[in-house]
Formats: C-alpha cells, sequence, structure tokens
C-alpha cells in the first residue's frame, strides 16, 4: 500500500522532526551550536517538511540569491525514499520559470530528480581540508620556487586573467600565495587591503551579489555575525572565514577574475594557519583546485554542481558549502 505523504511548509513546531532528519544524515558538523544553516534557511529562505502518518520523513530548503533559487537541502529518510516524498518536496520548492542550482549529492536518484526539473551538471564540486600542520608533508613547510601562479594553473582557453591586467604579480601578492600554499603564517602589513572588520561587510556582500549570480544580504549579514566569523574583502576579491572549535571554514569567497579569487583565498587561508582543519569547496574547473592539491591538501568528498543556466562563472567564485 502506497505511503501518504503529505508535503507543506515547515512551522516552529516540525523543528525536532526536521532536525532529527538532519542529524541522521549527518548534516550540522560544520555547525557545532545553533543557529546554523537550518535557522538560515527558515529566516531568509524556505523550508518545507514531507509528513509520513504524523511524523517527518524528510526536508527540503532552499536560500534566494537575487533571481537565484539555491536548492540546499533535499533529504528523505531511507524507509520512505520510493515514496515520491523528494518530487513532491521539490515541486514546492523550486520555480518552473527563474534560475536554480544545487549541489547534488552521490546518490543518481537525486540527480535524475534535478535533471528533470531543468538542471544540468556543470562541473564536480570538491570538499577539500587541509590537516593539521603536524600532518602536513615536510617538503611543504617551505613553498617551491616554481610554485605555479593563478594564471599558469587556470584552463589556458579562460583568458580572463590576462585580459584584467593583474597578471604581473607584486612580489608581496606572491610571497602571500607561496607562504599561503605552504601553511607559513607571515605578518601582513597594515597597508594590506585584505584586513578582517566589519567594515568589509558591505563591501564583501556587494562582491558576493556580482560574482555569486545574485544579491543575498541578509542571509549575509546574519553570517558576518556569527560568532568566529571575520570578512576579508579587497577591491575585487573577497572571503568569509568561520572558525569553530580548532576548525576552519573557508567561503563564500570570490574575485572579479579568477586570480583575484585565488587570491582572496588563499590570504584567508594564511589567516587560518593555526587551525587545526580548514575546509573549502572548490568548483573542479576552478584554478585554485591544483594550488591546493600541489600544497597537501586533500580531496574528501565530491558532489554535482548544477544550474538551470549559466549562472555564475566557475572559475571566480568558491561557495560556502551549506549556504551555497
Amino acid at each position: 500500500m502506497a505511503e501518504s505523504v503529505v508535503v507543506r511548509t515547515a512551522t516552529e513546531g516540525d523543528v525536532p522532526g526536521l532536525r532529527a532528519v538532519a542529524d541522521h544524515f549527518r548534516l550540522l558538523g560544520r555547525w557545532p551550536e545553533r543557529p546554523d544553516f537550518l535557522d538560515a534557511e527558515r529566516d531568509f529562505g524556505t523550508v518545507v517538511v514531507a509528513e509520513v502518518d504524523g511524523t517527518i520523513a524528510g526536508f527540503g530548503a532552499t536560500l534566494p540569491r537575487g533571481r537565484i533559487t539555491h536548492l540546499g537541502d533535499l533529504f528523505v529518510l531511507p524507509d520512505h525514499q520510493s515514496s515520491g516524498a523528494g518530487r513532491m518536496i521539490l515541486s514546492r520548492l523550486l520555480p518552473s520559470d527563474a534560475p536554480m542550482m544545487t549541489f547534488a549529492s552521490a546518490d543518481l536518484r537525486a540527480l535524475a530528480l534535478y535533471v528533470r526539473r531543468g538542471m544540468r551538471p556543470r562541473c564536480p564540486l570538491l570538499y577539500l581540508s587541509r590537516p593539521p600542520q603536524s600532518a602536513r608533508p615536510a617538503e611543504s613547510a617551505r613553498a617551491p620556487q616554481s610554485a605555479p601562479s593563478a594564471q599558469s594553473a587556470r584552463p589556458a582557453e579562460s583568458g580572463h586573467v590576462a585580459a584584467s591586467g593583474r597578471a604581473a604579480e607584486s612580489g608581496r601578492v606572491a610571497r602571500a600565495r607561496n607562504e599561503a600554499l605552504a601553511g607559513v603564517a607571515h605578518a601582513r602589513p597594515e597597508s594590506d587591503p585584505l584586513t578582517p572588520g566589519a567594515r568589509d561587510v558591505d563591501a564583501a556582500v556587494a562582491l558576493d551579489a556580482r560574482i555569486s549570480g545574485g544579491e543575498r544580504t541578509a542571509t549575509l549579514g546574519w553570517f558576518a555575525g556569527l560568532p568566529g566569523v571575520t570578512v576579508r574583502a579587497a577591491a575585487s576579491g573577497y572571503a568569509f572565514v568561520r572558525v569553530a572549535g580548532d576548525s576552519a571554514v573557508i567561503g563564500p569567497a570570490g574575485g572579479d577574475t579568477p586570480q583575484a579569487c585565488v587570491e582572496a583565498v588563499l590570504e584567508a587561508a594564511d589567516a587560518c594557519s593555526g587551525a587545526g582543519s580548514v575546509e573549502i569547496a572548490v568548483p573542479g574547473t576552478h584554478p585554485l583546485l591544483p594550488l591546493l592539491l600541489d600544497a597537501g591538501w586533500r580531496i574528501d568528498d565530491m558532489d554535482t554542481l548544477m544550474t538551470s543556466e549559466d549562472l555564475l562563472r566557475l572559475d571566480c567564485y568558491i561557495p560556502h558549502p551549506d549556504l551555497g
């Protein structure tokens, strides 16, 4: 007998059941305390639950980014994954006439659902971590003389770095890149344009709106106010960093050019040199990927970045693993 599934907007009373599903799938590992990204989805986006016989069997959630709808979550408990709940949740959440995107898991059934809703796979989204200092290879303690630049690491056909006029790096930027890649802290001059502080939030939010495909002032303002979050912004690049306990997560981050994005991220990683581990989600086509792997970072997991159309420059943007 087919299950009777009811899909509806989540209420305050659904929070315990919703969080039980989240805990089942271990979604909150990067969020040791509240408020967390589930709170952000309820406050700034849309959350719906699938109910079976009075019990929450799954949920889905979106966060808006300008015209873009970012599908952040779609999870149905294993015992109810053939009930049609996933399709019903998507029908409630995803628009039929506006751009959308998501990070699809390895579950091929979910991938097919997203394709049927109009999204297409664009590239792998790789989840990388930098191990603690003591676990890094000994040779990474000193950057090699021939450390690759962002321009040499990017695909030759993109052509954006050369066109930007930023291809010729200053000695300070080159040293910052090498030291960040090696995981070595260095003293940052007071004149450095990438300095953390509340005054950078507005600049970072404006850059993010331009680079990530849409404006999300409320979400990023909330995120910037959380304990452990710092914001680094320059004229052409930005990075949000959150430190929780002994771990740090970089993102969202980006730049007007691939090189500007690489510089912003590596400056942020350098500032986290004392963290036990640092995590970042990198599109597989991004020039940052080989730089991090050469520096001893490792790939821990992988999703598929999917969009309904060409919404953003995948070589200029680093998403947050949970906020997009």
